[in-house]
């Protein structure tokens, strides 16, 4: 990961916003450097993971023009060799240099044509404004307010802004900042038209284009490691790269010291791959302890990405410590396209459907936000193969009657693309419980038995009722939003809402965003 800063204006001097920069120096920690564009500036902390020598270091200026990018460019190369063969000339290895000239050549349309996932800055100098842009899906993160001379200021992340900006909001996914608008340039949500292709045919598409998906995020010249939880998403991400990789891959489990689900399932998949593999085990104290530490990391309130984001947090933590690693593999967003145990519950295809395209929209503000976080505080990158454009495209335009759970299992369209000798039959079978449960469901407890000690029951009544927006429902919702509010006081418009089962849909009106509370979970977990 890297952290990029932009603002056009004249209030606001790079010195003073450097203390603002750097408190995500923790996703660029290598090098830093502030240029000033004559008219604002643009900040780029990095970590290098394509193109290593320092002739990769942003911002990257072509004439008059500059641009940051925290973001990998999938492909690039022959987009490259396309610029270099009209006579552009390139200092580095980095994918990102390939931007300025791409803008020169097509203008913001250059961002219909990036397979990628980033988050942009350009200043054009003609015009002397900027530009920024973020992927479909928002696996890049970008945040954007605006300072009471009215200029609007961009950064990676929220924690940047706080103190600078009255509201900060999360930069819309797959939309271009341009003269003051924010225009949709791909709506990744929406299916273009409804693809009928029948069983076979799309679950050999399911499989080759995450493969393909899987293999170009293998491309770095860091070292790459794996999270690995024992479930469906992740183990499929691992058998792929195992199967690509000349070498064992390195994959990373987490599980509570005295009721970790998923570790053996785990160690199942990785000597089933030949993965060189490792466990980290965590206690009560060590969840106690990481919470406030989380909750300022992520920049949110919601329960069920604070719950999963302590074991991500702590897990990646130990790889940052213990290994020279740079880039994660990791399995978010195949719940959102696929289906989860609630949407079991979809009272029919177009619901849904409806259902998939509200979370892959929503997903920057959740799963998406919880991977980056937890893994660019610890000085790394991540990757999300599910979440590779093609596949993402395809995947949500399948007749939604064909994802719903008509096969006694779910997820069954993703299981039966990879049925052979990917996996163990009983791991690609698996029912798998959700990765904050299958820390250990003590994991989930311990945080709910915490936020009972701290607040009497007539305390949680009259504290709850400060907040109009988001209004806490449970203890721990309330324990939750009071830690936000100390690092992001007055900014809970940055999240839509609670990360929650439809309630309108009959079984999913539940007060705990845990599959352990419906009716349907059966033997996930066990």
């Amino acid at each position: 990961m890297c952290s990029i800063i932009g603002y056009c204006g004249t209030t606001l001097s790079a010195e003073e916003i450097r203390p603002y920069f750097d408190r995500t120096l923790s996703r660029g920690p290598d090098m830093t450097r502030i240029l000033d564009t004559g008219n604002g500036f643009l900040g780029f902390h990095r970590l290098a993971i394509m193109g290593l020598h320092e002739a990769g270091m942003q911002p990257f200026t072509l004439g008059k023009n500059a641009v940051v990018c925290n973001g990998e460019i999938y492909g690039f190369r022959p987009l490259k060799k396309k610029l270099e063969d009209q006579g552009y000339t390139f200092a580095s290895d980095s994918d990102c240099e390939i931007l300025l000239p791409l803008y020169e050549q097509y203008g913001v349309e250059m961002f219909r044509m990036l397979d990628a996932e980033f988050a942009a800055i350009l200043y054009d100098g003609a015009s002397q404004k900027l530009i920024a842009a973020r992927d479909p899906i928002g696996i890049r993160p970008l945040y954007y307010g605006y300072l009471d001379s009215g200029e609007i200021i961009f950064a990676s992340e929220a924690k940047n802004l706080v103190g600078l900006c009255r509201e900060i909001m999360p930069f819309p996914p797959g939309h271009y900042y341009l003269d003051g608008q924010f225009i949709c340039y791909r709506d990744i949500s929406k299916a273009t038209a409804v693809i009928h292709d029948d069983l076979e045919t799309a679950c050999k598409n399911i499989h080759d284009k995450l493969v393909g998906g899987i293999e170009k995020r293998l491309d770095a010249d860091a070292p790459v490691g794996f999270l690995l939880s024992g479930g469906l998403d992740s183990s499929l991400v691992c058998a792929v790269a195992a199967r690509l990789s000349d070498k064992p891959i390195k994959t990373f489990s987490i599980g509570m010291d005295i009721d970790a689900i998923d570790l053996k399932y785990a160690k199942q998949v990785a000597d089933y791959i030949g993965a060189d593999h490792t466990e980290v085990i965590i206690t009560r104290e060590d969840v106690l302890e990481a919470l406030p530490r989380v909750v300022a990391l992520l920049g949110t309130y919601d329960i069920t990405t604070i719950r999963a984001s302590i074991g991500m947090y702590l897990v990646c933590k130990y790889i940052h410590e213990n290994t020279d690693l740079r880039v994660i593999l990791t399995g978010e967003i195949s719940d959102e396209i696929f289906g989860y145990k609630y949407t079991d519950f979809a009272p029919s295809a177009e619901a849904f459907q409806q259902e998939a395209e509200k979370r892959v929209h929503e997903l920057h503000m959740y799963d998406v936000l919880r991977a980056d976080r937890c893994i660019s505080v610890n000085s790394l990158e991540a990757r999300v193969p599910f979440g590779d454009l093609d596949f993402v495209e395809y995947v949500m335009g399948l007749d939604p009657e064909m994802k719903l759970n008509r096969y006694g299992k779910g997820k069954y369209l993703l299981r039966h693309a990879f049925e052979g000798d990917y996996l163990p039959y009983d791991i690609l079978m698996r029912e798998k419980a959700a990765f904050s449960d299958a820390v250990g469901h003590s994991m989930v407890d311990d945080l709910k038995a915490y936020a009972e000690e701290t607040y009497t029951d007539e305390e949680f009544e009259l504290r709850r009722k400060t907040y109009d927006f988001a209004a806490p429902f449970t203890k721990e919702s309330l324990l939750y939003r009071e830690l936000f509010e100390e690092y992001y006081p007055g900014q809970a418009k940055m999240v839509v809402d609670f990360w929650m089962p439809n309630r309108e849909w009959e079984g999913c009106n539940v007060s705990d965003p845990s599959a352990r509370v419906l009716a349907n979970y059966g033997d996930s977990g066990k």
